[in-house]
């Protein structure tokens, strides 16, 4: 289902085309005819990559080889949904020394998305945060957490079972992603994760915990890291991030005051900056989060407040 149906902000990553025909993967006989059908369509991804199109140095597209082209049943496969009328797979072919095929055109050639997302079609990086997100949940899930014997697929691939009947679901990690202000000023912060050559300066982030609501998660991560109080938390919009699964969920947040007591472990660097620093950026010396981060767009969503 279309994103700008859903949502006036639909974030990169999310607003795929496709119906994912949820109600047809219990259905076996739907999903073999599926399997049979001529114009079915495959997304390769080997180990970490996918199958890229080259159109141009600044245009790339997502290279979906028909049957023909791939062998299918060999590999792991997920039915992923109905593109129109044409059934669409992703199949992990990482068993694979060499993924490419002499026959295929010279344009096809397996590449990490992050890099080359920006390039890409909204909707078809949609597509590939699920592929990721699917084939990422099925190789960390090969065993049973509760027996410990291997899963087995069912379902079109979205639900893995053991031998001993325990099933298993495709899980997603919520994130929650802050911009924290106080009055003309907004805290960007680079974590001690990231390169220490980095420029980047971003919102704050933290993975939500058990029995905690996602505004509590934003409190508690703003005051651990940067010893910051907040209040007034806002939802913004959501976005699937997939590296490799995870679900972020931006918020906006009031601080009541700008002491910072950064936690060196996980901030190694953070600055109230105004707007006109925020705009002013490359002569601040520092970079914006990237145009596929959500991080950008609580940011663009906050200077076009002032």
């Amino acid at each position: 289902m279309a994103g700008d149906r859903l949502s006036p902000i639909v974030n990169f990553y999310a607003g795929s085309r496709i119906d994912r025909a949820a109600n047809s993967r219990a259905d076996e006989d739907a999903i073999a005819g599926y399997l049979a059908d001529p114009v079915r369509r495959l997304l390769p991804f080997w180990r970490g990559r996918h199958l890229m199109e080259r159109l141009a140095p600044d245009s790339i597209r997502v290279a979906m080889p028909s049957p023909a082209q791939i062998g299918l049943e060999q590999f792991p496969w997920i039915f992923l949904g109905l593109d129109g009328a044409v059934p669409l797979f992703t199949v992990d072919i990482s068993e694979l020394d060499e993924p490419v095929r002499p026959d295929w055109p010279d344009i096809w050639s397996f590449e990490e998305l992050r890099p080359l997302a920006p390039l890409l079609p909204a909707e078809e990086a949609a597509l590939l945060a699920q592929v990721r997100g699917m084939l990422h949940w099925r190789s960390t899930h090969r065993f049973c957490g509760v027996c410990g014997l291997p899963n087995h697929p069912e379902q079109g691939g979205h639900r893995l079972c053991c031998p001993q009947g325990h099933q298993h679901f495709p899980r997603t990690d919520p994130v929650v992603i802050m911009l924290v202000q106080h009055g003309d000023h907004a805290l960007l912060a680079r974590g001690t994760r990231f390169p220490p050559n980095s420029r980047v300066l971003s919102a704050l982030a933290g993975f939500l915990e058990p029995g905690e609501s996602a505004e509590e998660a934003v409190a508690r991560e703003v005051f651990e890291e940067v010893g910051v109080t907040v209040r007034n938390v806002r939802y913004h919009s959501s976005q699937p991030w997939p590296f490799p699964g995870s679900l972020m969920l931006g918020f906006h947040a009031e601080a009541l005051e700008m002491k910072l007591t950064i936690d060196p472990g996980e901030i190694a660097e953070a600055r109230w900056l105004t707007r006109a620093q925020v705009l002013d950026h490359e002569t601040q010396g520092f970079d914006m989060p990237g145009p596929s981060a959500i991080a950008r767009r609580l940011v663009e969503s906050w200077l076009s407040e002032g």
